[in-house]
């Protein structure tokens, strides 16, 4: 079974809906102590990380999910999810993250942009990944649906398994263990984006 993390930071239903596409079963959860009885974790987030992290704090679901980390067991942020796996974030000032996953979130450098580019990236875009179980049976590089303005920076190269271009380049999918995040929506991807989640489910 699949929990959810309902932190009143996401569009829950879709990713619900997404996963029940691909024939698993999820359950929106609330209850952080309730955590450790799923089998896999989705943290997602639509939103500010600021604003994300205290929902998360508020509700003592911080700890619940590291702890869950800890257990060994698959966890997988999306688009703002992805980013609370962080360290820190330089949204809204400096505020620290989850922790799980080496690095930062910076905002895009438009000094890197030329004038057709805006913030936020926003709709279909590449990525190209390297070989991992979330990406099977995809090519190496795929459209995926994006809505951000900051984006990830790994401490450590290795963790960073998806790459994209939006003014120059960007890691865009992560891993380190059992710890997974992807910058763009899947449950807005289509096919690309609902494989990437059937993966999830069998790991």
């Amino acid at each position: 079974m699949i929990g959810i993390v309902d932190y009143n930071m996401g569009n829950l239903a879709s990713v619900r809906n997404a996963f029940a596409k691909v024939g698993a079963q999820t359950v929106v959860e609330s209850n952080p102590e309730r955590f450790k009885e799923y089998d896999k974790l989705i943290l997602p987030g639509v939103g500010a990380f600021p604003d994300a992290m205290e929902h998360l704090r508020e509700r003592g679901m911080i700890e619940a999910i590291k702890e869950f980390a800890a257990s060994s067991k698959p966890i997988l942020g999306i688009c703002l999810g992805m980013q609370l796996l962080f360290e820190s974030s330089e949204e809204f000032g400096e505020h620290e993250g989850l922790g799980l996953i080496k690095g930062k979130v910076v905002a895009f450098d438009t000094s890197k942009f030329d004038r057709t580019l805006k913030v936020p990236h926003m709709g279909w875009n590449r990525m190209f990944t390297k070989e991992h179980p979330l990406f099977n049976g995809l090519d190496e590089e795929h459209y995926l649906y994006f809505v951000h303005s900051y984006h990830a920076v790994c401490a450590n190269e290795e963790d960073a398994i998806g790459k994209t271009v939006y003014g120059y380049e960007f890691t865009s999918a992560v891993a380190h263990k059992n710890i997974m995040g992807i910058q763009p929506h899947p449950e807005k991807s289509h096919q690309n984006g609902l494989k990437i989640l059937e993966n999830f489910t069998k790991l």
